[in-house]
């Protein structure tokens, strides 16, 4: 591993401050990705701020119509809070099913996003509840945020400081994961939200995390399993590697939509 700066900041301000001076820097949140990209040389940041210290970055907050967590708070703390299993089962769920404990009691909610593997979960979660992605400079809708592989909408130096998850009617999130890292090879969050059905896909996407507008339309008229039957994903769109085509991460897609919806 290269050599770098460290810092850690105990506010948002200074935290912002110190990646604005470090045009190379990058913020370090739980670590699970960053710093395994950094022992491969696949990442090499001249600085690394630490967000740990960061006390405002973490914490539930709970209304009748949303719940907002902070960037920092862990996947463990998402799992077991009686705010988001009260209100909204299907993320609490998502949440303990990341990778393994270890990484769940490390791994945080901004990281993730930020990070936007085309296999994690939350970037399905943020989707597929039309959530809202608050930085210190501004509030972003998932819709915008994510641009594609490990790509997002946020800007050099910006960072992500809470997300506002608004409370669904109903909500299910089903996936097929990889044995070894628990990966979604494929992974649906379907929701019927007030503003309607939104159907969101993880893991399978040539270009990421995505939404299926045609089962969202079809399940606005038929909030079922059956509304979805015939409705597929192309080939095209979907990835192949050596843990599965894109032919059948397709046909995964079409099936975990419909488990989704049962569930919810």
């Amino acid at each position: 591993m290269h050599a770098f700066g460290y810092y850690d900041p105990t506010s948002v301000a200074k935290a912002t401050g110190i990646a604005a001076d470090k045009a190379d820097g990058k913020y370090l949140a739980g670590g699970q990705s960053l710093l395994a990209a950094m022992k491969l040389s696949l990442a090499e940041p001249s600085d690394l701020i630490d967000l740990g210290r960061v006390a405002e970055l973490r914490g539930i907050k709970a209304d009748a119509a949303a719940i907002t967590i902070g960037a920092m708070t862990r996947h463990s703390e998402v799992a077991a809070s009686p705010e988001v299993g009260s209100r909204i089962p299907a993320l609490a769920m998502l949440a303990g099913m990341i990778g393994d404990l270890q990484v769940r009691n490390r791994g945080t909610l901004g990281g993730s996003l930020a990070n936007d593997d085309p296999a994690s979960d939350y970037p399905a979660a943020a989707l597929g509840l039309g959530a809202t992605i608050s930085t210190e400079k501004r509030q972003i809708a998932a819709d915008d945020f994510f641009k594609g592989l490990f790509e997002t909408a946020l800007a050099p130096g910006e960072l992500i400081v809470s997300v506002t998850f608004p409370v669904p009617k109903k909500a299910a999130y089903v996936k097929f994961r990889n044995p070894a890292s628990r990966f979604a090879i494929v992974g649906v969050f379907a929701a019927q939200t007030a503003k309607g059905p939104r159907v969101a896909v993880t893991g399978a996407g040539a270009r990421g995390v995505f939404r299926v507008k045609a089962m969202e339309e079809a399940l606005a008229r038929d909030w079922s399993p059956k509304a979805l039957d015939g409705l597929t994903v192309a080939q095209s769109e979907m990835q192949s590697d050596l843990h599965a085509s894109a032919e059948y991460r397709a046909h995964l897609v079409s099936v975990l939509a419909r488990r989704a919806v049962a569930a919810a």
